[in-house]
């Protein structure tokens, strides 16, 4: 199962487009997680002490803990965040802080040392820019990171598209091009 998770806001989203002609190639099902829908809670000090309890109980079964559970168990996750203000909109970081739970999508060894139990091979981030200055240790080194050190998911894919609101520039072919750019990846990756 692939999990597709959405912080696109706008209806004609740049991201999104690409998002969609990834998840049209990978051609299986999907669950989406639209980000601007969820009303997270408010991360206090109250918040934090029932999640700990919570995690200290070991009720992972909890509704609080939906969307880590969900995350743990895909197969695939598809991350669509346009690049803004050198990294994505809010909204993805509050996802992450929900789905980063000790005990569902990661553990500490002994030596305190993070072990993903995330399921996912692959994470694919997607992502789009009006201009060319995208440093990749903000918005994708941040969830390469994540992925890599405590999710388990070593296999971490950036699909970009910069440019896009420099004076002139053709948007449409920029797009087409990294369309072309993915079909060629996931055709490559099924051979």
């Amino acid at each position: 199962m692939i999990l597709f998770i959405n912080a696109c806001v706008r209806k004609e989203s740049r991201t999104r487009r690409l998002a969609d002609h990834l998840l049209d190639k990978l051609g299986q099902p999907f669950d989406e997680v639209c980000l601007h829908d969820i009303a997270f809670p408010v991360t206090d000090e109250a918040f934090l002490e029932m999640r700990d309890r919570l995690i200290a109980e070991e009720d992972f079964g909890n509704p609080a803990f939906d969307l880590a559970r969900q995350f743990s168990e895909a197969e695939t996750i598809v991350i669509a965040a346009p690049y803004w203000d050198l990294s994505f909109p809010a909204s993805l970081k509050q996802y992450l802080e929900q789905v980063n739970v000790v005990g569902i999508t990661f553990r500490y060894t002994e030596e305190g040392i993070p072990v993903g139990l995330c399921k996912a091979e692959r994470i694919y981030y997607v992502t789009t820019a009006g201009g060319y200055y995208v440093p990749a240790d903000f918005g994708f080194g941040y969830v390469k990171a994540l992925a890599e050190n405590y999710y388990g998911i070593h296999d971490v894919r950036l699909i970009e598209a910069s440019g896009l609101d420099i004076y002139g520039a053709d948007v449409d072919a920029i797009l087409t091009s990294a369309e072309e750019n993915i079909s060629e990846e996931v055709d490559a990756d099924a051979q």
